[in-house]
């Protein structure tokens, strides 16, 4: 990957609607030859989709929070299912340190994710504690990838 692929990685990021005239033009250089890099791209796994990015506030989630999860080992294939299948949490990672997993939820309000925390995981297979982190606020988020590359 060079530096035109790292920029043209860095404009998608930032609106992935750009057309290939836009990014040629920004490159200096023809569409054919932009076309070609980022299918590339696409084909090597770098770009793995493009998507809208929406407010969670304005689609009326006014709470978000990190779970992190302690659960009984053998029990781990079963957890990862019933988080895979469950249409409240937004990410998941498997994790080291004091607990196994970290969970990102949205929810409408501290009821919900009362709700969503005590009377749903909490009960996944294999859950023996979970301790939760309500955000206040968010300082950064959707940092570029391509920009961390370049710097590395």
């Amino acid at each position: 990957m060079d530096q035109v692929d790292l920029a043209l990685l860095k404009s998608l990021e930032h609106n992935a609607r750009l057309s290939f005239a836009e990014l040629a033009d920004a490159q200096g250089m023809s569409k054919t030859p932009i076309w070609k890099r980022v299918k590339a791209l696409e084909e090597a796994g770098v770009i793995t989709g493009y998507e809208a990015r929406l407010a969670p506030k304005a689609m009326g989630f006014g709470l978000s929070a990190f779970v992190e999860v302690v659960l009984d080992f053998e029990s781990s294939d079963a957890f990862e299912t019933a988080v895979a299948r469950h249409p409240s949490i937004w990410r998941c990672h498997a994790t080291t340190g004091d607990a196994d997993y970290l969970l990102q939820l949205f929810a409408r309000d501290m009821d919900d994710m009362d709700k969503l925390i005590r009377a749903e995981i909490a009960r996944f297979p294999g859950v023996r504690r979970t301790s939760t982190t309500v955000v206040t606020r968010s300082i950064k988020e959707n940092q570029s990838l391509a920009a961390l590359a370049q710097t590395r």
